[in-house]
């Protein structure tokens, strides 16, 4: 298949044109640093690596372009500013869809912006750390964008997909994991696991117009591995696409 995959550079979209190439699919890796673009030893007939920003109306519609299906992992760091890259890529990834034909999207969100706890979550993190920290102090505008964002979606004509990971993390390859409708038990997702999601979604038909999370089964990272992950978020520089978060 001919995947898109916007934000390619980022750390989740690294994870998404390796596993997709390694399949055997044609990837259009779409950045907005293409000179960041790890060219690493696929076939250069493979992938085509397009710089283009999601706020872009025009260059995403030329993105999207011969694609048979794409995957959105785009993402930003948390800020106190309004965010809205989640929502006006979604706006303009689902009407380049439209003018190409192209009919399955599979994106990615957050289980932060679930409208219910985890069932047998500890009272500490379903009443302090999940709505007040996450939602409320750190990522209460980038939360609130990708609710725009899922809403969107949910309303478009497209077969669509959207991945809710949990907290973000990295792993050299995909694991155990678990995949099912909201909520699972689960604090931790691998970017390895995640990719994996992503790619099986857009390649087959398994959750068509659905919401899912993607929760990693294997040793969670420890809570000073998880802590330079959260740490990571203010260093990744604003705007950029595939930027980390928590979920």
């Amino acid at each position: 298949m001919r995947l898109v995959v916007f934000g390619s550079s980022g750390p989740t979209g690294r994870h998404v044109d390796q596993q997709a190439l390694d399949a055997g699919h044609q990837v259009t890796a779409v950045t907005r640093r293409p000179e960041h673009f790890p060219v690493g030893d696929h076939d250069g007939e493979a992938v085509r690596v397009v710089g283009a920003d999601v706020a872009d109306a025009e260059a995403v519609t030329d993105a999207v372009e011969g694609g048979d299906a794409v995957i959105s992992t785009y993402g930003v760091p948390y800020s106190r500013r309004r965010v809205t890259v989640y929502s006006t890529g979604a706006r303009h990834i689902l009407a380049a869809m439209s003018r190409h034909g192209v009919d399955r999207l599979v994106c990615v969100s957050s289980t932060t912006v679930a409208d219910r706890p985890v069932p047998g979550e500890t009272w500490a993190w379903r009443r302090v750390v999940e709505p007040l920290l996450l939602r409320r102090v750190l990522g209460r505008t980038l939360y609130d964008d990708m609710e725009r964002m899922e809403r969107l979606v949910r309303d478009s004509p497209v077969r669509w997909t959207i991945v809710r990971p949990a907290g973000l993390y990295d792993a050299d390859g995909p694991g155990e994991f678990e995949v099912g409708p909201p909520r699972l038990q689960g604090r931790f997702t691998s970017r390895a696991d995640l990719a994996r999601t992503l790619v099986t979604e857009a390649t087959g038909d398994e959750h068509p117009r659905a919401t899912v999370d993607v929760v990693s089964r294997g040793t969670p990272p420890s809570p000073l591995n998880f802590l330079r992950e959260v740490t990571k978020i203010g260093r990744q520089g604003g705007g950029s696409q595939g930027g980390s978060r928590l979920g």
